[in-house]
């Protein structure tokens, strides 16, 4: 992944929080909408989320140092999980809200041009998640996928509010108003814990998607003919980066270099159907019966 690129889709992020918190919080200081307020929050934990991003993107593309061995592509899931608890924390602050309006209703006012400031911002953030969700597959970038998904939560929250906002001005129901903003909190604390979800699963060094593992097993079975098998492959998952290793099993009369050639050849084949994947191989004599003690870490593999 090119880290520089992802850092600029990380500073388009903060633009857009920028842009929408001035359009989101006009809005509420015209109407006093608590939908609008707590629309205007979780803009705010947008532009948090984007500036950790930002953080985490930059450490993330350090190479690998002496105490980093494997480098530091992991230090995209402190982001996301850092912006999964920030979702949390907006969420009962707008709640917390949202049910003292609630007790306490109050009259809307200017709704028209309120919810023309909050409708452009959501195009905004609609325009920019989508970007992000495109560079996030793209750059194969957890960071900005965590933040593409909190902004396009950040437009489905918006369009309930909208909608929220349209149905007291038709029906006179000030109650409404802050029911709405409950059930963005609701939405937003949903999507937070599956951000923390996605996380703990990255840290917990998950494989490699199963398509991905069928590529691996797709190119060892060019082998196949030559009396070369594989087995006790296992991979996992750090950010950007994927980390395999497998055994490789070749006639025991084979020397070094052939063995080592061999090797090379395949990590090739597997690094250009998987950029930037990062592989250990473990030689081992066909016929030698110790070469099949660890058929363990093969059936793990196979799961």
């Amino acid at each position: 992944m090119s880290s520089q690129t992802a850092r600029t889709y990380a500073f388009l992020s903060i633009a857009a929080a920028v842009v929408t918190i001035g359009l989101k919080f006009g809005a509420y200081l015209l109407t006093g909408s608590v939908g609008l307020l707590s629309d205007a929050i979780e803009s705010c934990v947008n532009l948090l989320a984007a500036l950790v991003a930002l953080w985490a993107l930059t450490y993330a593309a350090k190479p690998a140092d002496a105490e980093h061995t494997f480098g530091h592509s992991k230090a995209e899931y402190f982001s996301s999980g850092a912006e999964g608890a920030l979702i949390i924390v907006a969420a009962i602050s707008i709640a917390l809200e949202a049910w003292g309006r609630l007790q306490h209703p109050e009259p809307l006012t200017q709704l028209g041009l309120g919810l023309v400031l909050s409708l452009l911002a959501t195009v905004v953030n609609g325009v920019v998640a989508v970007v992000l969700l495109k560079a996030g597959k793209r750059l194969r970038s957890i960071t900005l996928r965590a933040d593409a998904h909190h902004l396009l939560t950040d437009v489905w929250t918006s369009g309930g509010v909208i909608l929220g906002i349209v149905l007291v001005q038709v029906t006179g129901w000030l109650v409404l108003d802050p029911i709405i903003a409950l059930l963005v909190a609701v939405n937003i604390i949903w999507a937070g814990f599956n951000l923390l979800r996605e996380t703990f699963s990255g840290l917990l060094d998950t494989a490699l998607p199963k398509e991905e593992q069928e590529i691996i097993r797709q190119i060892f079975s060019e082998y196949e003919h030559q009396n070369i098998q594989f087995h006790a492959m296992r991979s996992r998952l750090a950010g950007t980066r994927r980390f395999i290793s497998f055994h490789v099993l070749v006639p025991g009369n084979w020397t070094v270099r052939q063995g080592h050639d061999l090797c090379e050849e395949i990590e090739l084949k597997i690094i250009q159907a998987l950029p930037g994947s990062s592989i250990i191989t473990h030689l081992e004599p066909v016929e030698d019966p110790a070469s099949w003690n660890d058929l363990e870490l093969e059936r793990l593999s196979q799961q």
